[in-house]
């Protein structure tokens, strides 16, 4: 059995991630205007914060999911990138906006991205709603960040610590008992 986080900081509240889906979405509204957007979620961790943003956008989008995993049940990435679930609509010649729950070493990113540049989109651009830039390993273009963050655990608004407590309404640092 999996010992559950001891103890949880909040790191970014309901209210910060509301505000600053807000301030995403008229981006994104404004930068596509005119122009019909193809949305795709990377499950499971990215959920929360699609619902709230593309409430956000003022424009007519559509929506699709695909499965990516390079974590499993652990707190660091393997390496490996596995696609889980794949599209169920076709992206070619769409405007295309992948939004992600987090980028850490760019790994999976460049993965996803590599195999969607295959499938030949009009545009791809990310949102990614947390950045760890400083764990980067292959750069990848993110046109859209919610926030910036330090190298710690998070969990909360869809983000998991081996499948659970992705229910929080707001973004947590995990605290093990021997840190004050």
């Amino acid at each position: 059995m999996i010992k559950r986080a001891q103890k949880l900081d909040v790191l970014l509240s309901k209210e910060q991630l509301d505000q600053r889906c807000q301030q995403l979405g008229t981006q994104i509204s404004e930068d596509y205007r005119g122009e019909e957007l193809h949305v795709i979620a990377v499950l499971k961790g990215s959920f929360m914060f699609l619902a709230d943003l593309v409430r956000q956008i003022d424009l007519d989008v559509s929506i699709d999911f695909l499965g990516l995993s390079s974590y499993g049940s652990r707190r660091e990435t393997s390496g490996v990138v596995r696609m889980t679930s794949d599209l169920a609509l076709p992206i070619e010649g769409r405007h295309v906006l992948v939004v992600e729950d987090i980028i850490d070493s760019g790994l999976t990113m460049n993965y996803l991205l590599e195999n969607l540049k295959t499938r030949r989109p009009a545009s791809i651009a990310i949102c990614t709603l947390l950045n760890k830039g400083t764990n980067r390993h292959i750069d990848v273009p993110i046109e859209y960040v919610g926030f910036d963050i330090d190298d710690e655990f998070v969990i909360g608004y869809g983000l998991d610590d081996a499948e659970f407590s992705r229910h929080l309404p707001y973004i947590g640092v995990v605290r093990q008992e021997s840190e004050t």
